[in-house]
């Protein structure tokens, strides 16, 4: 019989959780946060890694953040809309990390570990919020990540994120692209192939 594979065995004791942010700008310090996405992952009943659930807000920008004009074209958002039903930093972060930490304790893993594309700046700007806000629990692990850009690269010859998803056999539509919520689930999508696909023997008990 083959032995179920576990999210902590799988992964070290991490959690891989998959991370997108929209942004005023390239700068975690200075340039607003204005989106984030989350989506969790788990194993389905064949051992297949899959995409759960996705947890969003939009994120009032911090008091004194800069915000890009250009970064505001390429994302689409408008701040100041009151349709946006955004929310703090302070109140966005916990909404996020809640179910990240009971993720935690229903797989029996120590710490998230974000996956993104181009994840260290979804981390920079998650780890920055937290810092502006004094929220101490952050469940991620301070500079480790899964980056697609480098596993997409490997696996298919392909480093921007459209062109991966399709090298993968993924569907892409560019309308919807530069959303927090599409970005995160697609590169939810190719992280499980691209994990699906390579080979696991389950370390010695």
């Amino acid at each position: 019989m083959n032995e179920i594979i576990t999210m902590d065995k799988r992964f070290r004791g991490f959690l891989p959780v998959v991370v997108d942010v929209e942004t005023g700008g390239f700068n975690e310090q200075t340039d607003a946060l204005l989106q984030i996405a989350a989506v969790l992952l788990d194993f389905d009943e064949q051992g297949q890694l899959i995409s759960s659930d996705t947890h969003t807000c939009h994120v009032t920008p911090f008091e004194g953040a800069n915000l890009e004009p250009k970064s505001l074209e390429i994302n689409g958002i408008d701040p100041d809309h009151p349709l946006r039903m955004a929310i703090s930093e302070k109140q966005a972060l916990p909404k996020i990390f809640k179910p990240i930490r009971e993720a935690l304790k229903r797989s029996n893993c120590k710490r998230a570990i974000l996956v993104g594309h181009n994840a260290n700046f979804d981390l920079k700007f998650i780890n920055a919020a937290a810092q502006r806000t004094g929220i101490k629990r952050n469940p991620f692990h301070l500079f480790s990540t899964f980056d697609t850009v480098s596993l997409a690269g490997l696996a298919y010859g392909q480093t921007v994120l459209s062109r991966a998803a399709q090298a993968a056999g993924l569907e892409w539509d560019n309308n919807e692209a530069h959303s927090a919520i599409y970005d995160a689930e697609m590169t939810a999508r190719l992280f499980c192939k691209i994990v699906n696909s390579m080979p696991f023997t389950p370390p010695p008990s």
